[in-house]
């Protein structure tokens, strides 16, 4: 073909238009400027950064004919969700985006950023929009970051005045720190620190050098969220995981704690996990609103003269007035302050010895939210007339018992006028009273010195005011009709059921070869004495006569945890403590659903958190188990069975010359010479929390390819969660079909994990009991743990 042909210069100008058109259609700006405007949607241009991560333009709203100008991650597919900042000002298909010869950039004939002060402006018709390699968007001295919607991308700074927005309008996250409520600026979150920025490695900066961190050191796109639920939380995004953003951290793990969930008057809360879906409830004497509970709840009798109080356990209230903290050293104080005030709409209580006492006034209670770890009781005023009981009940009654004593005086005799028989009457009396007197030193001198030696023997004259009551070996005979009701045997001694005078249902202990003689005995009963947790066992009282060494603990209906966990194959734990457990109780116990454990580990933790970290003086317990584990009202555990183990300042180290515990249960370094410190405390309790989640006792061996001599618990566990993947394997088979994965799984992955790392063979790997309770909360991270081996055995 000849070069200078018809058909040659009609096929070289049919390539030209076709590459002119594929250019056209698939325009992709590095900088938008004066020359190229205006900028319409249909021209399907985009603004890309020089890395090619970040792009911008105008995206088009689902479910509408509206586009916004917006800055998205490129490779992120538009199912995940890719927007990092869209302007508030929506447009259609005929809007523009166009630079004037006055420097302004305008969105359909209305400044860019409308909503703010900071519009973007230019002195010059030649300055650029450009999208940086970090996705920032920048036209003159304006730019996305100074001016952001509900995201934070990494590298950008969190300036003065800088907010969040949630997409509905609801939250707002203001100066770095708090979550507030945009409707009331009500507070309901606050970072420990503001916050400065977040780099590219997920590492949020806080002023003092302080940081927070979730999936810290892999590179991958990141942002920062204030979402529609009010909660803030850091995404990452994981091609690996079906092109999905992952939640790596979250500002606040109990959802009900986000205000404005529920309306007036009504409680949210949690449908499975704490920090997940959420519903809404009347509390009794109230009534959903028309628009359902989400709009609040009235009163079904509205209040008169007479009233009375509907206690609500863990749950939480305010007020829409005020609310009033007072001292009040008893419940009936603090019930007193509220009736008498006719804008009181309830109180709550703290049944700890503290005086805790809040009042709560106005015309409607608000953001009510239900939380295993409230530590107030909730008591709301209702009507007289109301007849309905309780929905929200569980914690352990108290009681108080008051005697009155009502004292007189004998009336004066007449006066009399006749001076013989007054002075008749008065060497009487004073010949009366010189032999009373007498006779009286002699008797108190004989007592003092019976008495004196036996305090001098069992070192109680030392015994402080207000301690444990006294009681004597002939009360508590007639409060346990002669030590006849046995319902337990223990290492230290019987277990009898018994009830005091003022009907108070007791367990009386018999002491019976206690090492170290008196000195122990004492230690108990004043280490006891200042034990006050919701999660302990209470002391009431001792007994120290004839010989006999007596305490009267608090009576646990409940019984002990095994004869809930452990239903199968009985005879491994026929010769274990079983203190407190009623032998009128029926054989089959209710099931233990996968919530209610987890509320018992929890409660466990901070309980044994409390003997080591927060008495005046460090105590170790040495014998965690489920026996020494009772169950309460709504299952609340209490610990039993502690201040029995030796005593140790906080500064010091303890060697033991005995092995204290359980076999199962007891710590690698019982059997070797390393010392003995709280960590002994932390390994059997993540044995506990490991047989709480499979419904097995440690020493059953289960399904496994190894000697049964070298067989192991903790690792045939650690094995099935971590390295085959098949959790449902080490679940409880009893609730074992009740598991959802998606429910259950970070709810029973966190209690193994930090079981996981509680039995860890060497004391200084394993954590405090301090973050055990915080890692089971949630509140810290959970790294991997090492695999648990026997120190004999070592790594398979």
């Amino acid at each position: 073909m000849a070069l200078g042909t018809p058909s040659f210069f009609f096929f070289l100008t049919f390539l030209l238009l076709f590459n002119l058109q594929i250019s056209l259609s698939q325009q992709q700006l590095t900088f938008f400027n004066f020359s190229e405007s205006p900028w319409q949607p249909s021209q399907n241009r985009t603004l890309l950064s020089l890395n090619k991560i970040f792009t911008a333009g105008f995206f088009s709203v689902p479910n509408s004919n509206l586009f916004t100008f917006s800055i998205w991650y490129s490779k992120v597919p538009l199912s995940a969700g890719p927007l990092v900042w869209s302007t508030i000002t929506k447009v259609n298909g005929s809007g523009t985006l166009e630079i004037n010869s006055k420097g302004e950039l305008l969105l359909n004939g209305s400044p860019f950023q409308d909503s703010d002060s900071n519009n973007a402006t230019s002195p010059s018709n030649s300055t650029q929009l450009v999208l940086h390699d970090d996705g920032n968007l920048v036209f003159g001295s304006w730019s996305s970051f100074k001016n952001p919607t509900n995201t934070v991308l990494p590298n950008q700074n969190f300036s003065t005045g800088f907010e969040l927005h949630s997409n509905n309008g609801k939250f707002r996250f203001i100066k770095a720190k708090t979550l507030v409520l945009n409707a009331t600026s009500d507070e309901y979150y606050s970072t420990p620190n503001t916050l400065l920025s977040m780099d590219d490695l997920g590492k949020m900066s806080m002023e003092g050098n302080s940081f927070l961190t979730s999936d810290y050191g892999d590179s991958r796109f990141r942002k920062l969220v204030l979402d529609d639920d009010g909660n803030l939380r850091t995404y990452s995004f994981y091609p690996e995981q079906k092109n999905q953003w992952v939640e790596v951290w979250k500002g606040i793990w109990e959802m009900c704690k986000i205000k404005g969930k529920c309306g007036p008057n009504a409680i949210c809360v949690p449908k499975e996990d704490l920090s997940t879906s959420t519903y809404c409830v009347c509390p009794s004497g109230f009534t959903s609103k028309h628009g359902g509970t989400e709009e609040g709840c009235q009163r079904k009798i509205p209040l008169s003269q007479q009233t009375q109080f509907m206690r609500l356990d863990y749950v939480n209230y305010t007020s829409d007035g005020s609310l009033h903290e007072i001292k009040a050293n008893n419940f009936t104080i603090c019930e007193s302050s509220c009736t008498r005030d006719k804008n009181c709409l309830g109180f709550g209580f703290k049944y700890d010895g503290s005086g805790y006492c809040v009042l709560l006034s106005g015309t409607n209670l608000q953001y009510g939210y239900w939380s295993p770890g409230t530590e107030t009781a909730m008591f709301v005023k209702v009507d007289k007339s109301e007849s309905s009981a309780s929905n929200f009940i569980g914690m352990t009654e108290v009681m108080q018992t008051t005697c009155p004593v009502n004292i007189s005086l004998p009336l004066p005799p007449k006066d009399s006028n006749t001076t013989a028989r007054n002075i008749a009457i008065i060497c009487t009396l004073f010949a009366a009273e010189l032999i009373a007197g007498v006779a009286f030193f002699w008797s108190f001198l004989k007592r003092y010195i019976k008495y004196r030696d036996m305090a001098t023997t069992l070192g109680l004259e030392l015994l402080p005011a207000g301690g444990p009551k006294r009681f004597t070996y002939s009360e508590i005979k007639v409060a346990t009709n002669d030590f006849s009701n046995l319902i337990g045997k223990g290492g230290f001694g019987d277990v009898y059921k018994g009830e005091l005078p003022d009907h108070r249902v007791v367990a009386v202990k018999c002491l019976k070869n206690v090492t170290g003689g008196d000195a122990e005995f004492w230690a108990e009963v004043t280490i006891i004495a200042r034990m006050h947790h919701l999660n302990l066992v209470r002391l009431w009282g001792f007994c120290a006569e004839k010989g006999q060494r007596i305490l009267v603990y608090e009576h646990i209906p409940g019984g002990s945890l095994d004869k809930y966990l452990f239903r199968v194959n009985k005879s491994h734990n026929n010769n274990l403590l079983k203190e407190q457990s009623s032998p009128n109780t029926p054989p089959q116990r209710p099931v233990l659903d996968w919530s209610i454990r987890y509320r018992i580990a929890l409660g466990v933790a901070r309980a044994i958190a409390y003997l080591h970290e927060e008495c005046l003086e460090w105590v170790l317990h040495c014998d965690i188990k489920p026996e020494n584990i009772l169950l309460g009202d709504d299952f609340c555990p209490k610990i039993s069975d502690f201040g029995l183990a030796k005593l140790r300042k906080k500064e010091d180290m303890v060697t033991m010359s005995r092995r204290r515990g359980t076999p199962g249960y007891m710590a690698p370094e019982w059997i070797t010479a390393d010392p003995i410190t709280s960590k002994a405390d932390v390994y059997s309790f993540g044995m506990v929390l490991l047989e709480l989640v499979s419904g097995i006792r440690n020493f059953e061996i289960q399904g496994s390819v190894v000697r049964s001599d070298e067989w192991y618990f903790p690792g045939w566990a650690f094995d099935k969660m971590f390295k085959e993947m098949r959790v449902e394997e080490i679940l409880d088979g009893q609730i074992r079909d009740t598991y959802d994965s998606r429910a259950h799984f970070d709810m029973v992955n966190r209690m193994v994990k930090t079981a996981m790392w509680c039995l860890q063979d060497r004391p200084e790997l394993r954590p405090t009991m301090g973050k055990v309770a915080k890692m089971l909360e949630g509140t810290v991270e959970i790294t991997e743990p090492k695999k648990p081996t026997v120190f004999f055995l070592g790594e398979e």
